[in-house]
This record gives structure tokens, sequence and C-alpha cells, in this order.
């Protein structure tokens, strides 16, 4: 039973230490945004895009564009204040992907204004990216 949980805990070190799920979840998100005729070729595609960047040093291109990423916010600051909560920013990371459990993001007890939400999604993804491209 002892090499059961040796080969579970192995391969979840596995996936940790190269973002496998970090990347299904930004696959699959980009993929329900997207939602192409073709998955299978788009999927191959968006991985052909970041091996390019990796070779490349060309960043790779987010999903969303600031419209979108104003839509979101705006979606979420329905009685716009012009601010969100930390608990809604901390959602609206995990919808995109680009919110991990295991960072502990704390919640400081600021709201959050259209400008930092706009930053810290482009921040986090181009972090999530680079690592994938790192690797």
């Amino acid at each position: 039973m002892e090499s059961g949980h040796s080969r579970e805990r192995e391969a979840k070190e596995y996936l940790e230490k190269h973002k496998i799920m970090e990347l299904l979840t930004l696959l699959t998100s980009t993929l329900l945004f997207f939602r192409p005729e073709k998955p299978r070729e788009f999927l191959v595609t968006m991985l052909e895009r970041m091996r390019l960047a990796k070779v490349t040093g060309v960043t790779f291109p987010f999903f969303m564009d600031a419209t979108n990423i104003v839509a979101m916010f705006e979606m979420l600051d329905s009685a716009n204040k012009g601010f969100i909560s930390f608990v809604q920013y901390k959602e609206a990371l995990k919808t995109l992907g680009l919110y991990n459990e295991k960072e502990g993001l704390n919640d400081d007890g600021h709201l959050v204004t259209l400008e930092k939400f706009k930053k810290e999604v482009d921040r986090r993804f181009q972090d999530l990216i680079s690592s994938f491209t790192a690797t």
C-alpha cells in the first residue's frame, strides 16, 4: 500500500512541478471562450503558439483583450460602484485559470478597482505563460 501512496505523491509533485493542471485549465478556459468548430486543431495551435513563444522569446498573446476584461469586471460590478469584492476577484481569477489554491491569496480588506483587476489579470497571465514557455 505504501508504494501506491508514494506513486500518487510522485504524480502530484510531477504535475505541480510542470504546472500541468494550470496549463489544462488555461487551455480549457481558452477553448470555452472561443468555442471553435474544430477544438482539437485549436488546442494544437495553442500549444504550438506557446512553443513558438518559448523558442522566440516573443510574448504569448492573451486570449482576452482589454474589452473582455472590462466586460467581466462590469458583470461583477453590477451596481456600477467602480470596484468588486475580494471574493469576486478571487473567483474571477479561478474562472480564468489564473489562480492556484496553493498560492494563498489573502484578503487585505481592500476593494479591487477595474485598473487593479486589469493589471493583475495581465500580470498573472504573463507569469503563467512564462512558466510554460520556460519549462
